[in-house]
């Protein structure tokens, strides 16, 4: 792992592996083909496909990647899953793409966030903040249609001047545009990840109440790991967590969650303290467990 300085001036890591990042197949801006394109030119060397509640992208990634030598794709989901009074995301690390039964659940879930969008158009609209349903399906192409698509429409209309606005304004769980999701309990998330032969990893534990309980009911549960080298973790707060993971028999991952979107969080795919030896050890867990990790891209 390598180091240098983003444009804010702050030292962040630079690693070979990156195993949370999003396309337009779900709320990224950048296309399958784009994302590992840029993932390569930064010298990422193993890097995780993970939209959410979509496999779609994986194909275009994978014939992406065949063009960059010595890149490795791991097929993943990114599943959100509700906890009573938070909310827990879910990554599904080398699943396999053509498990039948996990397609069928994720075609479900994306029905669930059509339904979804579609409400908190209609209260945007009660708010008076009024944006075009259509406008929405347009900006989401393709993907899955989830609130940064709304976001998004939101900025078009000049609703809000910034994309964490329209978060803190209307669209976050406590926001009044705000609806659930079909509910998924975290322990249903991790059985169906394990089913479809892949691991579970909390995603961004900072993001959920009582992070370190929750940990540890989930562990007992058959979770693999914890990203712990995400963003722009401070060290304190990775050193924590990497004690959590070690404390609750975790694998400690990490990931950027490059979505391409203008955020002051945003960080560029591989833009993260992962160590490389850290990359190079979960593959070797993995596939000792048999989980789907593809071959590399010939040298």
């Amino acid at each position: 792992m390598s180091a240098c300085c983003d444009e804010r001036g702050d030292t962040v890591g630079m690693s070979i592996g990156d195993f949370h990042t999003h396309s337009t197949r779900s709320d990224g801006r950048l296309s399958p083909t784009e994302l590992v394109d840029l993932a390569a030119a930064r010298g990422v060397r193993v890097l995780a496909l993970s939209d959410h509640d979509t496999l779609d992208g994986y194909e275009e990634a994978r014939e992406a990647a065949s063009k960059h030598p010595g890149f490795l794709l791991l097929p993943a989901v990114e599943l959100s899953c509700d906890v009573p009074g938070t909310e827990v995301h879910m990554l599904g690390l080398c699943i396999d793409p053509l498990d039948t039964a996990l397609l069928a659940n994720l075609e479900q879930f994306r029905r669930g966030r059509i339904e979804r969008a579609e409400k908190m158009v209609e209260a945007l609209t009660r708010l008076g903040a009024p944006i075009e349903w259509s406008r929405v399906q347009e900006i989401a192409g393709e993907a899955s249609v989830g609130r940064p698509h709304v976001a998004h429409a939101l900025l078009e209309r000049g609703h809000v001047q910034t994309f964490d606005e329209a978060f803190q304004r209307f669209l976050g769980r406590n926001g009044p545009a705000y609806f659930e999701r079909e509910k998924l309990a975290p322990a249903d998330a991790i059985a169906m990840i394990r089913a479809a032969g892949g691991v579970a990893v909390f995603a961004h534990p900072s993001f959920t109440n009582d992070y370190e309980q929750v940990a540890a009911d989930l562990a007992a549960q058959g979770l693999f790991g914890l990203e712990t080298y995400y963003r722009a973790y401070p060290p304190e707060l990775v050193e924590t967590l990497r004690a959590l993971a070690v404390r609750l028999g975790l694998f400690p991952t990490g990931g950027s969650d490059f979505h391409g979107i203008d955020r002051n969080d945003e960080r560029q795919p591989g833009e993260i303290p992962l160590p490389d030896e850290v990359v190079e050890s979960f593959l070797e867990r993995v596939r000792g467990l048999g989980c789907n990790v593809p071959e590399p891209t010939p040298a």
